[in-house]
């Protein structure tokens, strides 16, 4: 019969067992054909290769939780549980080091994980911190992954809804004198983001996700006096933003609400490149615990051979 022993080191094992092993007792419950053995930091596993392996993927998931969180519930565990017993494969636990790891299953069965080592970075930046900014050329897959992080979390049910914005900079943010309903007037400036959570989930549950506000796509300036709870919140495009729009989007995070700002420093479209917020927040908030800056580079575009080269050339240009 198959086995493995896995390691917890760095995890409180009180912490990740419960009380009383009381979370040991909910993963035996859920995998009854999988014999468990806890001693320190050490887990042991015995039973059917699948069940081992989705064990396995179930303590990862605990210990990133724990990581974050510095607690776990009972309905953390029964969350994770979920996740796994589950038959659209969204989980989201990290492989071991070293190897690349799973973000979450689309519907036509493709699995989205990290595609370079700055990519990996941003996701686990994005596992261990509420804000991260994640920064580079385009083509290396910042948005993607980012809004692939936020599906993943609205799937495990660790926030409660998807909001994804962006400045309608070529509007000047004027959107009244556009032509057509509110969302005639957003969709040019924010079809990017559609495409990428439509890649992500069934059409059908996009537009109820859409229509029950569990998914939000809104430009950036109807985000001005909301608090944003339990929201997984992206800002795309961010180096169009000017330092007042970046701190009003920053101080819409409510509690258990976490964000991810992508953006290119070098191709902002406002008028003064020094306006940018995204060139000044590296400055302001640097040194604030619980924010992280991943910077991608051109080694890590993921569209046409010919972006990195393109990108290259543009670099050399302005040198």
């Amino acid at each position: 019969m198959p086995e493995k022993t896995l390691s917890i080191e760095g995890a409180d094992p009180l912490l990740l067992f419960g009380f009383n092993d009381v979370y040991l007792r909910m993963i035996e419950e859920a995998f009854p054909d999988t014999h468990i053995t806890a001693r320190g930091t050490d887990i042991h596993l015995q039973g059917d290769e699948d069940d081992i392996e989705k064990v396995e993927r179930v303590f990862s998931e605990m210990v990133v939780l724990l990581d974050r969180n510095e607690t776990l519930t009972e309905d953390d565990v029964d969350t994770v549980l979920a996740l796994f017993d589950s038959e659209d494969g969204t989980a989201t636990a990290p492989a071991p080091d070293g190897d690349t790891q799973a973000i979450l299953t689309t519907p036509d069965g493709d699995v989205i994980k990290p595609r370079s080592p700055n990519q990996q970075r941003l996701v686990s930046s994005a596992r261990s911190n509420d804000v991260v900014f994640a920064i580079g050329p385009a083509g290396t897959g910042k948005t993607y992954v980012a809004v692939a992080m936020a599906v993943a979390a609205l799937n495990a049910h660790r926030v409660e809804r998807i909001v994804l914005s962006r400045p309608a900079v070529e509007a000047g943010e004027q959107l009244g004198f556009l032509p057509g309903d509110f969302y005639e007037k957003v969709d040019p400036y924010l079809q990017p983001l559609y495409d990428a959570i439509g890649d992500m989930m069934p059409r059908e549950q996009m537009a109820e996700y859409l229509e029950h506000d569990r998914v939000e796509v809104v430009p950036l300036a109807y985000m001005r006096g909301r608090t944003l709870k339990s929201s997984f919140v992206i800002l795309d495009e961010a180096q169009n933003v000017t330092t007042s729009q970046m701190k009003m989007f920053l101080t819409r995070l409510g509690p258990q609400s976490q964000a991810i700002i992508t953006g290119d420093i070098t191709q902002t479209d406002l008028n003064n490149r020094g306006d940018s917020g995204l060139i000044q927040v590296q400055h302001i908030l640097k040194d604030i615990e619980g924010i992280e800056f991943v910077y991608l580079e051109r080694e890590d575009v993921v569209r046409h051979r010919l972006v990195r080269e393109i990108i290259a050339a543009y670099e050399e240009h302005d040198e």
